[in-house]
């Protein structure tokens, strides 16, 4: 018969593994990736993504389906998709990461048993966002299968970050003028040049407490300058139920300008001109207050119009419970819709003046910036600076480092006001 160890020497023995185990590197959780957090490529609308079905209707191989992911450790990562076939059918993928390319055949086994298509393992070389990028290689109108959800594991998803959540939109970024609390503001000048020029993209030059004024790309062949100011009373959906008392009336508008309603973001009164201002032509904006008997405000719009070199009415608007001047300057670039989220929006803001009650022009060459709560843990790929003078903001794009919460920039100043208004400026 064998001696039985000591209990002093089977100790020993348990925390000499304990301690060797503990140098090990922990083993980092696999990472499900819903497939409706992916992108179309190069149509952002050729594949149908939904939180509801996933990944449906994708007849075009050429059109790729991608995700965009921010990796803090290199090494192996390995990738396994999840996606939904016809019984007994075979389709054709491939899977490419970091330069690498990896095909698979998988066979169906029914359009409610999903199947597993490995494409093994890839090598993360070097930290940073890396773009997963998925062929279908099925011929055209056959559909490569109804995808789920990408399945990482591997050392190099330790830390990584996806955005895993149904909302695909860049994060909207602000920049916020300080003022001091009591300036009577009369009027409100900037001016943004659009960098980039993604449909679905608002650059917005003139923001205040009762409203928002800016440059809008709606489709390939539709641009608008809006001007818009909410009702009070506090609706957020349906102006149907904002009272006559709360709502905000039109007073006049220019030449071509639509007007009507809007809701879903508060409610209030909305005017647009269909125009088609250029990128990297620099656009002009003024918002102007003019209290009544301290209950009303009337806010006016004016676009300077690059084609008559003038300045235009957009609309006025007569804003109810109100009675004071214009409060919280700033200014923010938003993606209005997810599809295209993926690409970069970038605009440079510059030349902001305010004019007080006075008549006194203030230029301000300070601003903070600020995200939605996209921008807090879903995309950090959010900036603000300071470029050729101007201040700009960038969001989308997947672009390393972030600017953070609350960082404040300065521009030079231009000591430059606006000289050629000719507007019924209050004084």
């Amino acid at each position: 018969m064998h001696p039985k160890p000591s209990h002093a020497f089977a100790l020993t023995i348990i925390l000499l593994l304990g301690s060797a185990f503990a140098d090990l590197p922990a083993r980092a959780e696999a990472l499900r990736i819903p497939s409706f957090t992916a992108y179309a490529l190069p149509d952002a609308e050729g594949i149908r993504i939904s939180q509801r079905s996933g990944v449906t209707r994708w007849t075009n191989p050429a059109v790729t389906l991608n995700w965009y992911g921010h990796f803090r450790t290199t090494g192996e990562l390995t990738a396994q998709l999840q996606l939904r076939l016809p019984n007994a059918t075979e389709s054709r993928l491939e899977l490419e990461i970091a330069g690498q390319t990896h095909p698979v055949v998988v066979r169906g086994a029914g359009p409610d048993t999903p199947v597993t298509a490995d494409f093994g393992a890839f090598q993360i070389p070097q930290t940073g966002y890396q773009r997963l990028s998925l062929h279908s290689r099925n011929p055209p109108g056959q559909s490569p299968g109804d995808v789920d959800a990408m399945l990482l594991d591997g050392p190099a998803v330790a830390d990584c970050h996806f955005n895993r959540e149904e909302r695909r939109n860049a994060a909207s970024v602000h920049l916020n003028y300080p003022v001091p609390a009591d300036t009577r503001i009369a009027a409100f000048y900037s001016e943004v040049t659009a960098v980039e020029d993604p449909t679905s993209t608002f650059y917005m030059a003139c923001g205040w407490h009762r409203g928002y004024f800016g440059m809008q790309v709606n489709s390939p062949s539709e641009r608008r300058i809006i001007f818009s100011v909410w009702d009070s009373g506090g609706e957020a959906i349906d102006r149907a139920k904002v009272s006559d008392e709360n709502r905000v009336k039109l007073l006049g508008k220019g030449d071509g300008v639509y007007t009507g309603d809007f809701g879903n973001e508060g409610t209030g009164g909305h005017s647009h001109l269909k125009y088609p201002w250029k990128t990297g032509q620099t656009q002009r904006f003024l918002v102007t207050a003019q209290p009544t008997n301290g209950t009303f405000t009337v806010f006016s719009g004016y676009y300077f119009h690059p084609d008559s070199r003038a300045w235009m009415l957009i609309s006025s608007w007569r804003a109810p419970k109100e009675g004071g001047w214009l409060k919280r300057p700033h200014g923010f670039s938003e993606n209005f819709w997810g599809s295209n989220g993926h690409l970069v929006r970038k605009a440079l803001y510059g030349n902001q003046w305010i004019r007080t009650e006075a008549g006194e022009w203030i230029e301000l060459t300070t601003a903070s910036f600020s995200h939605d709560p996209t921008g807090k843990a879903h995309r950090l790929d959010r900036f603000m600076g300071v470029e050729d003078g101007r201040f700009f903001l960038s969001h989308g794009g997947f672009i390393e480092g972030f600017t953070p919460y609350g960082e404040r920039f300065s521009r030079p100043a231009t000591g430059n006001p606006p000289s050629d208004l000719v507007l019924p400026l209050p004084r």
